[in-house]
């Protein structure tokens, strides 16, 4: 037996923009809120997909910018200059953990200051 990563938990203090954000940029949808949660997570699976779920936790002290773990993207109907402005449409902005410049990924941070990535590689959808 094995297990899969079935939820990611993400502590915020804006639970409701968060959602609004990375449903955005993941094409997820609202699937449950419990206690001022939010679990948002791919529209035809909803939980238990092979995609996994993600609930935006709401917290007093979020830990933001650089951390543990965090979240790689890649386009699937588009190339990654058009995702990228896309993403920075829905409120992404640039963000500096000392990159070259020679990178073949952009290094972003959500609404909060989370960082993540936006990598090159398009994948099917």
């Amino acid at each position: 037996m094995v297990s899969r990563i079935s939820e990611l938990v993400l502590n915020c203090a804006d639970p409701e923009l968060l959602a609004g954000f990375w449903c955005g940029v993941l094409g997820y949808v609202e699937l449950d809120r419990e206690d001022g949660a939010i679990e948002i997570g791919p529209p035809d699976a909803g939980f238990g997909g092979l995609q996994p779920t993600i609930i935006l936790s709401p917290s007093s002290n979020p830990r933001t910018g650089r951390l543990p773990l965090h979240i790689d993207v890649n386009p699937v109907d588009r190339d990654q200059d058009a995702e990228l402005e896309r993403l920075l449409a829905l409120g992404a902005r640039p963000a500096d953990v000392g990159q070259t410049g020679d990178e073949q990924w952009h290094v972003l941070a959500d609404p909060e200051g989370n960082e993540f990535c936006l990598l090159r590689r398009r994948l099917d959808p």
